[in-house]
C-alpha cells in the first residue's frame, strides 16, 4: 500500500494533466470561434453580394442557394451533415462534435451577424473574401475541427487509394464545381471564384504552417564534426548523425540531419558553406514537426 507522500506526486500529475486538457479545449474553442467569425466575414462580407462562390462543400451550398429558395445558412449544415457523419465513424466523436459546432456556428453567424458589404470591386472581393475564408478554415483546423466537409471526404478517399492524395481529390472536386459554376453563374463570376479559392488556399497554408514552416536538412561533409558543433552552438538546433556509405566511393560517411524553420535556412547554409564550401546539402520541406529535440539545449 502506497504512503501519502507517494500518492501526492501522482495526484499532482493527474491535476496538471486535467488542467492541460481543459486549457487545450478552451484554446481549441477560441480558435474555432475566431475561424467561424472570419469565414462568415469572407462569405457574407465579400462573396455573397458579388455572386462569387468558394470551393468545396461550401461552394456547393452557395451554388444551391443561388438556384433554390433555401438560404445558405440552412444549406451549409444540411449539405455538410453526411460528411460529419462519416467523420464521426472514421475520425472519432470529438472531431465530429467540434466540426458540427463549427459548421453550425458558421450558419448561425451568416443568419444573425450583420456583416458589412465591404466593397463592390470584384478583384478585391475575390482576394479578400478568399483571405478571410482561408484564415477561418485554418483557425478552425488549428482548433481540431473543419468548416467544410470536403477535407473529410478527401482524407478518406486518399486512405483507400494509393494513387490519390488529399490535394488531388480536393482539386478534382473543385474543378467539377467551378465548371458547373460557369454554367450557372457565368464565366466572369466563375473565374473570380477560382481566384477566391487560390487566395483561400494560400492563406490556409500560412495559417497552418506560417513563417515557422519547417524544413528538414541533410548535410554530407568531411567536416561534419565542425558543422554539427556550429549548428548546435550558433543556430541552437538539434542535430542527428547517421552513419552511411558512399555509393560511388564506398567510404563511410557521417550524415547530419536537422530541422529548421525557413527563416533559418539562409543562416544554416551560410554556416555550412563557411566551414565546407563543397558540402552536399539537401532540403526537404515538411508539413509539420513535433517532439524530439529540435532546439539544442547543451546536447552534442
Amino acid at each position: 500500500m502506497s504512503s501519502p507522500s507517494e500518492d501526492t506526486p501522482s495526484r499532482s500529475r493527474k491535476g496538471r494533466s486535467r488542467f492541460n486538457a481543459v486549457t487545450q479545449e478552451i484554446l481549441s474553442a477560441g480558435l474555432l470561434l475566431l475561424g467561424v467569425l472570419s469565414a462568415g466575414m469572407g462569405l457574407k462580407g465579400f462573396l455573397m453580394s458579388s455572386n462569387f462562390i468558394d470551393g468545396g462543400v461550401t461552394g456547393v451550398s452557395m451554388l444551391l442557394a443561388k438556384v433554390t429558395p433555401v438560404p445558405l445558412a440552412v444549406l451549409l449544415p444540411v449539405v455538410n451533415l453526411p460528411f460529419i457523419a462519416i467523420g464521426y465513424r472514421q475520425l472519432g466523436w470529438a472531431f465530429a462534435l467540434r466540426s458540427a459546432l463549427g459548421i453550425g456556428g458558421l450558419a448561425l453567424a451568416l443568419a444573425i451577424i450583420p456583416y458589412p458589404d465591404v466593397t463592390p470591386d470584384p478583384l478585391l472581393t475575390a482576394l479578400f473574401g478568399g483571405l478571410f475564408i482561408g484564415a477561418g478554415i485554418g483557425l478552425a483546423m488549428r482548433g481540431k475541427a473543419v468548416l467544410d466537409g470536403t477535407e473529410i471526404a478527401a482524407l478518406l478517399i486518399s486512405k483507400r487509394s494509393h494513387l490519390l492524395k488529399v490535394g488531388d481529390v480536393i482539386m478534382a472536386f473543385n474543378i467539377i464545381l467551378f465548371l458547373a459554376s460557369m454554367t450557372l453563374l457565368g464565366i466572369n463570376a466563375a473565374l473570380y471564384s477560382i481566384v477566391t479559392y487560390f487566395a483561400a488556399t494560400k492563406t490556409l497554408d500560412y495559417i497552418l504552417y506560417g513563417i515557422d514552416e519547417h524544413t528538414a536538412v541533410t548535410i554530407v561533409s568531411e567536416q561534419h564534426s565542425e558543422i554539427r558543433a556550429s549548428i548546435t552552438g550558433e543556430l541552437g538546433r538539434g542535430v542527428t548523425v547517421f552513419h552511411g556509405t558512399g555509393g560511388h566511393s564506398g567510404t563511410e560517411k557521417e550524415i547530419l540531419y536537422c530541422v529548421v524553420t525557413r527563416l533559418e535556412l539562409g543562416r544554416l547554409e551560410g554556416l555550412v558553406r563557411q566551414i565546407d564550401p563543397s558540402a552536399f546539402i539537401v532540403f526537404h520541406p515538411l508539413s509539420g514537426a513535433e517532439g524530439g529535440v529540435m532546439k539544442a539545449s547543451g546536447i552534442h
